[in-house]
């Protein structure tokens, strides 16, 4: 049974809702991708085994076509390939940021070094890592311009924040969520990184309250608003948890002493957790919520936290980002 079968199976225990179902190419469709460097190539690991390669059909064109080059410039450099363990690229369809990390301390002459390659390939940003250092030859952030439905949006990742990888299914999930709002008025985000849900999602708003744990999400975020020219959103660092104790006025925190939170009216609840699902917290947040969005990365952890939400599924996309893996995304929208 193969993984869509499978979750379809699971799912109809449920609910007898059937699910929109949106496939990705199984080439040339991921916007960010990490590889391994040894012995002069890239790597991956695929059904246990190390691939040796200096090429992928899995990323998007403009990070295929740079992939040779670069690999060629490395070696031929004892400086860039000494110690290098991992290449990860990032690109907005013509800029591409790569980050080259290291187990070795990067001295002045891989700066100089890495200028030169940077300099020799066009729409190119380097960043070099390694334990606590980080060497920034060009630009730390990627603006990316994403269009979805007959609109678009300007955001700014780097390589510290999560971004959806499938250059194509991304705008299909903006689209899935928007058709499947009734009676907005505002919106409480919980894990909204740099703003991939949020930005497009604020015109469908009345206001948007956007919080996220890790700090450089939350700045990317903020500079993504000034750069949309938004004035409906508002966004904390705070954790789940952190979001639910400030609701209950369990807690105070200085990082929420500009934003009245009593003033919002909440129609809809918005989560998209890591992996693990929901913690226990942040169920009960939810159910308080006439309307909750949730976007998946396991189904597994879905399923758990729909018996624990007990409401009902009222429509459920299934989004294979992730093709030739066992790896699948849901949204559904839940009261």
């Amino acid at each position: 049974m193969n993984k869509l079968s499978k979750f379809c199976n699971e799912l109809s225990n449920h609910t007898d809702i059937k699910p929109e179902i949106y496939l990705s190419s199984a080439t040339s469709y991921r916007a960010r991708a990490e590889f391994g460097f040894s012995k002069s190539y890239f790597t991956m690991v695929a059904d246990k085994q190390k691939i040796y390669m200096e090429q992928s059909s899995i990323p998007h064109p403009s990070i295929q076509q740079l992939m040779p080059n670069l690999l060629s410039k490395i070696n031929n450099s004892e400086l860039m390939k000494k110690k290098l363990f991992q290449i990860n690229f990032r690109t907005s369809g013509i800029k591409i940021l790569v980050t080259l990390i290291y187990h070795k301390s990067l001295q002045e002459e891989w700066v100089l070094a890495a200028k030169d390659i940077q300099d020799s390939i066009e729409n190119l940003s380097i960043i070099g890592r390694s334990k606590k250092q980080k060497v920034l030859i060009g630009a730390e952030d990627l603006e990316v311009e994403c269009n979805y439905d007959n609109a678009s949006f300007k955001i700014l990742q780097n390589d510290l924040v999560f971004f959806q990888p499938n250059f194509y299914l991304y705008p299909l999930m903006i689209g899935f969520i928007r058709k499947q709002l009734e009676e907005p008025n505002d919106l409480l985000e919980l894990y909204c990184g740099c703003g991939g849900f949020t930005l497009p999602l604020a015109s469908n708003f009345r206001r948007v309250f956007a919080t996220e744990n890790n700090r450089h999400s939350v700045r990317l975020l903020k500079e993504s608003i000034k750069l949309n020219n938004l004035s409906n959103i508002e966004t904390a660092r705070l954790s789940d948890n952190e979001t639910a104790s400030a609701l209950a006025n369990e807690r105070s925190f200085r990082r929420l002493e500009n934003i009245d939170m009593q003033s919002y009216k909440f129609s809809h609840i918005l989560v998209d957790p890591p992996r693990a699902g929901l913690s226990d917290e942040t169920i009960n947040l939810s159910k308080q919520f006439k309307n909750i969005i949730y976007i998946s990365c396991n189904p597994e952890t879905f399923m758990r936290d729909m018996v624990k939400l007990d409401r009902k599924i009222e429509s459920i996309g299934i989004f294979d980002q992730f093709a030739n893996t066992q790896h699948l995304e849901v949204v559904a929208l839940i009261k």
